[in-house]
């Protein structure tokens, strides 16, 4: 094989050389042209078969080299520097709460428009979301409409599971960053990223601690009252719940005996808790993971006179639970700051779609008044990425009025003047006109 390359590159000199001198050796280049094309056809196959024979060679070295390429890719950003945001950019973006008229999502809006303004981008930051009767298709449907209006970028607290990734996949093939928090998409299919209040394998066992604190060594049952069956952070808090229980003989005297629904509906969840205390008469705690449901809960407890039998736990708002807590009725729950996770979704989803940041693990970034976070491999998920908030607080009796802020009171003292007096007992057709239905503080 090596003789006839040899021939074939003497040959390709020979007649390089017959090109340099021109016209006068036209006739010698005729008369040698049947020989060198004899030569060519000679040494073709030879060629072939060396190409044919190195190739597994080549192929084989470039998927050897290929992971090292990968992991030095990925090790520059790792320890790459810190990516600062450059303000000003003009990005359309879309706030997706699971539905309106929860306090908790209006509290992650403050935060997104806190960073808005911060980041100074000119465009509104618009707050869209369904009602609670129609969340998932609700949902599905804004983020179509978002991806067909030609918005740069969209945050959703995902209450669709994995019906929402049609949608979602459809606004990532526009162009559009898709960035999540408080509720993943279970299989991470059209996430860039999800911003997790929490680590919520973590969950789990704050709320069999509260559990544990609240009911005593001797344990006891107790029940979960959750929002939907769709809400992915709250199966995966549930499981997370269910696991520890399963595995640390720490708890091995707690008894979850049932998992029940109030859809995040104050009425529904109001009616789960007192049917849960019908059907288990030894039932000695509700542990609801939903601000809605604990809330709920405990004032179902408060009004049915149960407080001394069944306790209420979970996550819940201070400013909501702080009469439960100081009656002995919600003695401790946990929280974090909704307006620190809209705070931070915000910035993550404006370096995202703004390109001065890609979604890749362990990218570090600057969040303002939050510092410094990285974007790593969600461990509780088979497939995508997060970026954890943290922490936890656990509030008690000690803690929760503090927290709350200053409680409305009522006025003792009657005003100057003349002062009107009710007369009982006349007869009036009254309508009471709430904003809409399913929210406690319009029940109350």
């Amino acid at each position: 094989m090596k003789k006839h390359l040899t021939i074939f590159v003497l040959l390709l000199t020979f007649m390089l050389l017959l090109a340099a001198c021109g016209g006068q050796v036209q006739e010698a280049v005729e008369e040698a042209a049947p020989a060198i094309e004899a030569a060519v056809e000679e040494v073709a196959p030879t060629i072939e078969a060396a190409v044919e024979e190195v190739a597994p060679t080549v192929e084989a070295a470039v998927e050897e080299v290929a992971p090292t390429i990968e992991a030095a890719v990925e090790e520059v950003a790792a320890s790459g520097e810190t990516i600062v945001a450059e303000p000003g950019q003009a990005l359309d973006m879309v706030l997706l709460p699971k539905f309106l008229g929860i306090l908790v999502f209006d509290q992650a809006n403050d935060g997104a428009q806190e960073a808005a303004a911060e980041l100074g981008n000119p465009q509104d930051l618009e707050f869209l979301g369904p009602t609670p009767e129609n969340s998932v298709a609700g949902q599905i449907d804004i983020v179509t409409t978002a991806a067909t209006q030609g918005m740069n970028a969209i945050m959703i607290s995902n209450n669709a599971g994995d019906q929402i990734v049609p949608a979602v996949q459809a606004a990532k093939d526009a162009g559009m960053t898709v960035v999540t928090w408080d509720s993943p998409i279970p299989s991470a299919e059209g996430e860039d990223v999800f911003i997790a209040q929490v680590d919520f394998d973590e969950t789990g066992k704050v709320m069999a601690d509260m559990a544990l604190s609240i009911m005593g060594d001797d344990g006891g049952q107790f029940a979960v009252l959750s929002a939907s069956p769709d809400a992915s952070n709250q199966n995966a808090w549930i499981a997370a719940l269910e696991e520890v229980l399963a595995e640390d003989d720490t708890y091995a005297s707690l008894e979850l005996v049932d998992i029940v629904y109030g859809n995040d509906q104050s009425e529904d969840s109001y009616n789960q808790a007192l049917a849960l205390v019908d059907k288990y008469a030894d039932l000695e705690l509700i542990m609801a993971p939903t601000t809605v449901g604990i809330a709920a809960a405990a004032k179902a407890m408060q009004d049915e006179g149960l407080c001394d039998e069944v306790k209420v736990s979970g996550l819940g708002l201070p400013a909501e639970m702080v009469s439960y807590t100081l009656n002995g009725c919600a003695p401790e729950f946990a929280l974090w700051s909704f307006v620190d996770l809209g705070y931070l979704s915000y910035y993550t989803t404006y370096l995202l779609a703004s390109g001065q940041m890609d979604a890749v693990e362990g990218t570090t970034f600057e969040a303002g008044r939050m510092g410094e976070y990285t974007i790593e491999k969600d461990p509780t998920r088979d497939e995508g990425l997060r970026v954890l908030m943290g922490p936890f607080t656990v509030y008690t009796a000690d803690n929760v009025e503090a927290e709350a802020g200053p409680q409305e009171e009522m006025e003792d003292a009657a005003p100057a003047g003349d002062v009107k007096s009710a007369t009982p007992g006349a007869a009036l057709d009254m309508v009471l006109l709430p904003k809409f239905l399913g929210i406690l503080v319009f029940d109350q």
